[in-house]
């Protein structure tokens, strides 16, 4: 072979040092071997030449090697051992400059060999084979069989050195052998030198290798059947010499052959033909004694003893069963199926500990290697018939560890004197905590009393076999306590690794989240082989991982085991298999609660999914004894928190009282738990509902309660009843699980929608439960006022909140169910329910979603729905929250709401009268602010939504202060409507054409005008209401917005307010007016001091009453011009007067004078453009831009015919004229009185100011019917206006509405008959004819009102006592005072008759007697009259008339003759009362009364006397009789004491009657003219002159000394004053008027004189002095009687 080195200086080199090598040979070898010198001398020749010949050194080294190397070869012959060791190290430099060849490899061969059996230089020899063959490929076939069989021989030398050294060069020789096979196969192989593999002969063994085989390929496949032949303890059949060979040596190569080179056992059949029939099966063999070998049990009666295994063997088969299956796996498939189970076997108690640690330590190294598990699964566990080796295996590890903790034989507490080399002893615990040194306990496994210590750790993924290392032990090494276990909880955690990284794929690195790297994809088979996977392993794993985390007293163990329970959890999620994922999270869930913690759902849980999930040893019996395993689980881990545990449904009464201690590894576990819904939420699926019961428990446990938003904060307060601890330690964790808890709900939002639903439905019925006990064991476990767990509504808000952005997903079941949860009883859920479900309304309408919301209708509805659904729980606290809600929705997204306004306006408006008052103030404050903010952005369609809410708020009897603003707001609403009525009008509109089926306010009316329809008709709705005060206020409001805003409605739409608002309200009203209770309700005024005018329901409502008809009629005053259009108005004004007709009917004063207030309102209803109520009409007109078709654009009225309108409205006022006659009529009807008695107090009587407005009604109604009136008419007028004067006032009221004398006038009553008579007067005089024929009628009416001044009328049977006689409220009824109405009536009378004296009709109808006949009552009482100033004012007044009456009874006598009489009646009651003047009466008084007597004498004489020719003669004696009787005084007293009768005789009245009766005497005339009237005068005056002068004569004489009453003086006086003027005008007069028998009288009167001389009165004496005198001239008899001589 031609050597590799081509350096000529390295060549050159080598030479030299041989050269060198050779002379030293030659000189050890001069003495004894000359041979060897010879041979050295001719070598060194030989190579000089073979430097001189050529360049290229090597080249002839080479071929020239076997005689280059025969004296070394020599040398060693010699045995001389310095030539031996010269001679080995000049071979070595040949050999490794490459420069021998095969005879000369041969040779040297040769050499070692006689070396070897020499006994020389062993250690050389080894080297010197090692260069030889490793060097290169020189040495082959027979000749290294020969080297490798030297090497062998050299092994078994008793020096331990050359063993050793001898073992390690035969491990090198084995592996360049085989490195060789490697070498060769790269080199490509010629077609035609490729031959068949024959499998017979294989199987027949001899010393050639196959023909199919290369030549290095056959060495190796000759030397491993001879190291299989070697340890099955055959001969070999290649390595010719060998004389012994140890079993584990041949074992090692073997495994080190399997463990470097599987590529050639897989590349080449040959070779995989060796493993299967010889390795295999000589393992198998092998493998005998351990499997018949049971530690501890009896030899069975067999004749050959059983054979003990024995450590390196087993040891070494070990480690080739690992290699086999590790790199063989795939042509070996049922050879390792052997293998796996006997490895499985190995692991069984029965077996010594050593071997079950070795058979743990390779399933270590199997288990860290994916690959050959998932081969594991798919040649086994997945065939039918096949041994189901991975599970077996997964199961076998955790028996393994189960048993370590069960087998009582190992248990710490033995008495063996021995003891077990499984356990260690525990260090002292207390409470969990190592005590004394102060050294940090070990990690170990304690459980049932069994501690188990940890005792190595290995990084994950690698594999460190301890025992399977130990080449150099024989004897079993003594196994490390733990070592075991440990081995085994790691084996553990690499196969759940490996699972993962077959299931999910390897992560690209550690912090890489798994679901991240998780395959996708995948096809069926590759699903099946996962599912294998899972299913075939999980029952194992889940039994040995939960005793392990039971057990484990370490926490990083705990992390570690909780790691894979998670990592394992989550790929059982992955593939969808519930029932091993649920197993793992029902394990987790338990190790995060108490020990012994009785929860139903983990239970039942686990025995259901897993009927054969704990083996026998590790189910726990019920007889075992809890508090001992509470009292171990405190000594494993410290304890942190004590706290009451959360009841559940399923338990019994008292089965929770005790407290419950969590543990350091249960918070840990908790974490975990949290961790794994965290990371792996989305493939949880069911067992959300685990996980959640789990977390609500020890969420329970530890205190936590929710917060705002649903995280969860530590309770601050901790009831002695709960015997609550929680370790400072654990207090300070508190916030971060309170934390985590709310990350992992926040993690939510990025689980798909499948896993949330399944999340939702968990936490549904979670809190279901939680509601149920609350239900059902309220009373057994907490009381009514304890809080019941929270936790699900808090997390289903919390989960609500942050999957926003997914609303539509989750919103319906999540809302749905707290909507039940308000409807809960227990105030603490229910509350929260209500938290939730605005909190999460409030939340999804702030939320930013791809389209906005207001876009989204539907959306939007169903984000508001559960807010609406909440209006049907009646529990005040669920609607105070849901109304707070509404007010911050409004405040935060009002101006989104768009579409959604229905359903928060219903929100707002559901209130009824069982809610409380506070209830009804937030959802009016949430009004308020719609009304004062929102309602310009609030589409108009739903404006009428909020008119009905503000009505809802108006009508609740709750709070009447709202009901008062409610309605202040419908007026704001109508002023919103006003002001923007464009907008909405277009809007509504609009709104209708794009949905003619829809809600839109419409129908016979436009839009816009319905939505005033429906403002009006709640408004009327406010109007009936129980409460007097919304009442009045919702009546002035319905009113005002009427008149203020009705311009802008049509007349169709006008029709319907009359209808459907203005009439129905009117009929309820009066409806329930009339029901109303007349008696004081003291427990609904309760202390509060109403006046009596309003302190029943009766009188409130007649308030109501009277607010109703007055807006009514104002209405069809102000609107008459639009409502005559509607073609019904004469319907609805008939309608309206019965109305009134019915209230001024009514009892009530109130009403009754309301009723015709509103009559006097639409009276003021004309055509007078001046009118105010066309001012009104002109203020209220819309702008110009909206008159367009509506009801006050008059210009489009249609033309009327004026003769058809006057028809119209005169049958309209004649109508109105028979109403006022039914009122007048009916309401000054007199009481009946019951059984001829008086009426009693309680009658009712008209009142004064309704009286007065009724009359005051006739004038403006007069103005509309003057037309058609009447004397009919005027007759009623009449017998109406009589009665009505009649009326008297109530005692109570008298005073203040009758004057006191000092001031007195008319009554408004009295004022308004006056003020109708003047109308009426006016009409009649610039009537026609026809009406001016009433003047008759109303002198008689006129007169009539006179006589009241002086005669009082009666009102039927009412005793009723005069105004001037009350004295205090106890006289039932008072008259009025009638004195001034008489006065001004006497002054119309007079005023009417001096325009009218001379009409026809007046004469005919003997109207001057009527006045005289009427004066006369009044001037006949003169003194006695209620007044001083009425006769005055009737005399002057009847001066007058007469001064007009008298020149037209003059020129008509025949019309006039029952006149005269009366005049003279009324002349003589008026000057000579009955009655004598008061005593009272002043000086001044009394002259002024005689100035008027003088008066009428003055007109006696003027206007009748001076006309006597014209007038009857009796009237004129009547006249003459008055003028003497006045002449004369009269005493009026014949008492002798009188002193102030003198002051008031009437001298200057006697005076002026007695001039006037001279007047018409003689004196003045001829005799002729009137001589009976003089002659009747003096006669009749003397005559009375000589009475009284002897009647005082005789009184004089009677009285004596006391002198008689100046009366009867003065009346003496005055008669002889008036005897003088006699006498003087006797005398004065012609001769011949004087006839002979006055003078007769004359003179008899003398001696009558003359005995009044002893008068003792000086005015006496004086007058008779004077009288006296005048007799002078009479004393002698005349000059003619004396001339003529007669007497």
């Amino acid at each position: 072979m031609a050597s590799p080195l081509k350096d000529p200086q390295i060549a050159k080199k080598l030479v030299e040092s041989l050269q060198g090598d050779l002379r030293s040979l030659s000189a050890e070898g001069k003495r004894k071997y000359p041979h060897v010198k010879e041979a050295s001398e001719q070598i060194q020749l030989k190579l000089r030449t073979i430097c001189t010949k050529s360049e290229d050194v090597m080249s002839g080294l080479v071929p020239a090697s076997a005689e280059i190397i025969q004296p070394f070869v020599m040398g060693c012959d010699t045995k001389n051992p310095k030539i031996v060791q010269l001679c080995l190290t000049s071979v070595q430099k040949l050999i490794s400059h490459e420069a021998i060849s095969v005879t000369a490899a041969d040779n040297i061969l040769g050499m070692l060999w006689n070396l070897m059996e020499a006994g020389l230089e062993e250690l050389k020899l080894l080297q010197t084979a090692i260069i030889l063959i490793t060097t290169n490929s020189v040495v082959q076939h027979d000749s290294l069989a020969k080297a490798l069989v030297l090497c062998f021989r050299l092994h078994f030398t008793k020096d331990s050195t050359t063993i050793n050294t001898a073992a390690a060069t035969i491990k090198h020789l084995v592996s360049c052998v085989f490195e060789r096979v490697v070498t060769e196969d790269k080199v490509p192989l010629q077609a035609s030198t490729t031959s068949e593999v024959s499998l017979e002969e294989l199987k027949n063994h001899s010393k050639t290798p196959p023909h199919s085989l290369r030549p290095c390929a056959g060495d190796a496949y000759l030397l491993f059947q001879d190291l299989c032949q070697l340890v099955n303890a055959d001969q070999p059949f290649w390595l010719v010499g060998m004389t012994e060979m140890t079993r584990t040596f041949g074992l090692e190569l073997l495994e080190a052959v399997l463990t470097a080179f599987p590529q050639i056992f897989l590349q080449h059949k040959e070779f995989s033909f060796q493993l299967k029939e010889k390795v295999c099966p000589l393992v198998i063999k092998l493998f005998s004694p351990s499997l018949k070998y049971r530690q501890g049990m009896p030899p069975p009666p067999s004749p050959t003893p059983v054979e003990r295994p024995f450590f390196p063997i087993v040891m070494r088969l070990l480690r080739i069963v690992c290699a086999l299956i590790k790199h063989y796996y795939c042509i070996l498939v049922t050879e390792c199926e052997i293998f796996l189970s006997l490895l499985v076997k190995f692991l069984d108690s029965e077996k010594p500990n050593w071997q079950r640690c070795l058979a743990l330590e390779v399933l270590h190294k199997l288990s860290v290697q994916p690959d050959l598990l998932r081969s594991f699964t798919q040649s086994y566990d997945m065939k039918l018939h096949s041994t189901k080796i991975f599970r077996d295996i997964v199961n076998g590890v955790g028996t393994y560890i189960q048993s370590q903790f069960m087998n009582p034989s190992l248990s710490t507490t033995t008495t063996s004197n021995k003891t077990p080399d499984t356990h260690g002893t525990p260090p002292a615990l207390v409470g969990g905590l190592p005590v004394g040194g102060g050294v940090t306990p070990q990690a170990a496994f304690m459980y049932r009393g069994v501690w188990i210590p940890i005792v190595f750790t290995v990084p994950a993924g690698q594999a460190r076999p301890t025992y399977l290392e130990m080449l150099d032990k024989v004897d079993p090494p003594t196994i490390a306590d733990g070592y075991g276990l440990s081995l085994a909880f790691y084996c553990l955690l690499e196969v759940v690794k490996s699972v993962r990284i077959l299931v999910q794929g390897e992560p690209v690195n550690e912090n890489q989240s798994q679901t991240s790297s998780i395959k996708k994809n995948i096809s069926a088979e590759e699903r099946g082989l996962d599912e294998e996977l899972i299913n075939s392993s999980w029952c194992g794993l889940l039994a040995a991982l939960s005793l392990l985390l039971d057990a484990s007293t370490d926490e990083s163990a705990t992390e570690a085991v909780l790691k894979s329970m998670k990592m394992f959890g989550e790929l059982c999620g992955e593939l969808e298999m519930t029932t091993p994922r649920d197993a793992f999270i029902t394990a987790l869930c338990k190790a995060s609660l108490p020990p012994h913690y009785t929860l139903t759902i983990l239970n039942s849980t686990a025995a259901a999914q897993n009927p054969g999930l704990q083996s026998k040893d590790h189910s726990r019996s019920s007889s075992q004894d809890l508090a001992s395993l509470a009292t171990e689980s405190v000594e494993r881990s410290q304890v942190v928190a004590v706290g009451t545990p959360l009841p559940t449904a399923s338990l019994p009464a008292g089965a929770h009282q005790g407290p419950v201690m969590l543990t350091a590894k249960n918070i840990q576990c908790m974490r975990s738990l949290l961790s794994v819904a965290h990371c792996n939420g989305g493939v949880l699926g069911t067992a959300w509902h685990l996980v959640l019961t789990t977390l609500q428990h020890l969420v329970w446990i530890l205190g936590l309660k929710p917060s705002a938003g649903g995280s969860l904060k530590a309770s601050q307060q901790i009831s002695d009843s709960s015997n609550a601890v929680i370790t400072t330690a654990v207090m300070s964790d508190l916030p971060v699980l309170a934390s985590m808890l709310s990350r992992l709900f926040e993690s939510s939002q990025y689980l798909d929608e499948v896993a949330l639903h399944h999340l939702i439905d968990a936490l549904c019925k979670l809190s279901s439960e939680s509601m149920e006990l609350a239900y059902t064991n309220r009373v057994l476990y907490f009381s009514w006022d304890a809080e019941p767990s929270l936790f699900a509504v808090a997390k289903l808000l919390e989960t609500g909140l942050v999957n926003l952005h997914r609303v539509e997903v989750l919103w319906r079941p999540v809302t749905n169910h707290l909507l039940e949860v308000c409807q809960h009883p227990h105030q603490g859920m229910r509350c929260w329910g209500a938290e939730a479900v605005t909190t999460m309304v409030k939340a999804a309408l702030s939320h930013k979603y791809d389209t906005e919301l207001h876009q989204n209708v539907k959306l939007q509805s169903m984000i508001l729905g559960p807010l609406q659904e909440l209006s049907y729980i009646p529990q005040a606290d669920i609607r105070q929250r849901q109304l707070e809600c509404v007010l911050q929705v409004l405040h935060n997204n009002g101006d989104k709401l768009v579409h959604g306004w229905p359903l928060i306006l219903g929100v707002i408006g559901a209130l009824n009268n069982d809610q409380g008052e506070k209830l009804i103030q937030t959802a009016f404050q949430s009004l308020q602010l719609v009304v004062t903010d929102y309602l310009p952005i609030i589409p108009c369609v739903y404006l009428q939504n909020c008119v009905e809410v503000a009505a809802k708020f108006g009508l609740q009897n709750r709070e009447l202060n709202i009901s008062l603003t409610a309605i202040g707001l419908l007026w704001n609403i109508s002023d919103f409507f006003y002001q923007n009525r464009q907008r909405i009008e277009s809007e509504l509109a609009a709104a209708q054409s794009r949905e003619p089926g829809s809600d839109v306010p419409g129908g016979e009316v436009p839009p816009f005008d319905a939505l005033w329809m429906s403002l009006y008709v709640k408004q009327g709705e406010l109007c009936v209401d129980q409460r007097p005060a919304v009442r009045k206020s919702a009546g002035q409001t319905l009113f005002s917005t009427i008149s203020a805003h009705g311009g802008l409605l049509q007349t169709n739409t006008w029709k319907k307010v009359v209808w459907q608002v203005l009439f129905p309200l009117l009929e309820n009203v009066q409806k329930l007016s009339s029901t109303a209770s007349n008696v004081k309700d003291e427990a609904a005024t309760g202390n509060i001091l109403i006046h009596h005018s309003r302190d029943t329901a009766e009188k409130q409502w007649a308030e109501t009453c009277v607010l109703s008809l007055a807006g009514v009629a104002r209405t069809f005053n102000a609107k008459r011009k639009v409502l005559q259009t509607i073609g019904d108005f004469p319907r609805a004004w008939s309608l309206l007067l019965e109305y009134i007709e019915t209230n001024a009917m009514c009892n009530n004063a109130e009403v009754s004078l309301a009723a015709l207030k509103s009559f006097q309102e639409i009276l003021q209803m004309s055509g007078d453009p001046k009118d105010k109520s066309d001012d009104l009409l002109t203020l209220m007109k819309p702008p110009s831009e909206v008159v367009m078709s509506r009801s006050e654009d008059t210009s489009k009225a249609l033309p009327r015919s004026s003769s058809k309108d006057s028809d119209l409205d005169l049958a309209l006022w004649t109508a109105a004229w028979k109403v006022w006659l039914n009122i007048g009529t009916s309401a000054t009807k007199p009481p009946p009185s019951p059984g001829g008695k008086a009426p009693d107090r309680g009658v009712y009587v008209p009142s004064q100011a309704f009286l007065t407005a009724l009359i005051q009604t006739f004038p403006p109604l007069f103005e509309h019917i003057k037309t058609r009136f009447v004397a009919a008419d005027l007759q009623k007028l009449s017998s109406v206006l009589k009665t009505a004067l009649c009326v008297p006032v109530h005692g109570d009221a008298s005073p203040f509405i009758i004057p006191s004398f000092p001031d007195v006038t008319t009554t408004p009553l009295q004022e308004a008959s006056l003020a109708a008579m003047e109308v009426l007067i006016k009409a009649v005089q610039s009537g026609p004819e026809s009406m001016q024929s009433m003047y008759p009628d109303i002198f008689d009416q006129l007169l009539t009102f006179v006589e009241f001044g002086v005669r009082v009328p009666k009102f039927g049977q009412l005793e009723a006592k005069a105004f001037g006689a009350v004295k205090g409220p106890q006289v039932d009824w008072v008259t009025m005072n009638f004195v001034p109405f008489a006065e001004k009536s006497v002054e119309m009378v007079v005023n009417l008759y001096g325009v009218s004296a001379k009409h026809p009709v007046v004469v005919q109808a003997h109207v001057l007697q009527k006045i005289i006949q009427t004066f006369r009552l009044p001037l006949s009482y003169k003194y006695t009259c209620p007044s001083p100033s009425t006769w005055v004012l009737v005399i002057n007044s009847l001066l007058t008339v007469l001064g007009v009456g008298l020149p037209v009874a003059r020129k008509q006598g025949a019309a006039f003759q029952d006149m005269w009489g009366e005049l003279a009646r009324t002349l003589e009651d008026f000057l000579f009362p009955k009655q004598p003047s008061p005593s009272t009466l002043s000086m001044e008084d009394f002259q002024r009364d005689e100035a008027i007597d003088c008066k009428v004498i003055q007109m006696i004489r003027d206007d009748i006397l001076s006309y006597s020719s014209t007038i009857p003669a009796d009237f004129v004696k009547q006249i003459m009789k008055l003028l003497n009787r006045g002449s004369i005084h009269s005493t009026s007293s014949d008492s002798f004491i009188d002193t102030d009768s003198s002051k008031k005789l009437r001298e200057e009245f006697a005076k002026t009657c007695f001039e006037t009766l001279l007047q018409f005497s003689f004196i003045n005339k001829s005799k002729g003219e009137e001589g009976g009237i003089t002659k009747m005068a003096v006669m009749s005056l003397l005559q009375r002159c000589q009475e009284v002068v002897r009647k005082h004569v005789d009184d004089e004489r009677l009285s004596g000394k006391c002198p008689l009453p100046r009366p009867r003086l003065a009346e003496m006086a005055s008669v002889l004053k008036a005897i003088t003027t006699l006498l003087r005008s006797l005398k004065q007069a012609p001769p011949g008027n004087v006839e002979k028998p006055v003078w007769k009288l004359v003179l008899q009167l003398y001696p009558c004189l003359v005995d009044c001389t002893t008068s003792p009165s000086p005015s006496v004496c004086k007058a008779l002095r004077d009288a006296l005198h005048e007799y002078a001239d009479l004393l002698s008899p005349p000059a003619t009687v004396i001339t003529n001589g007669t007497t």
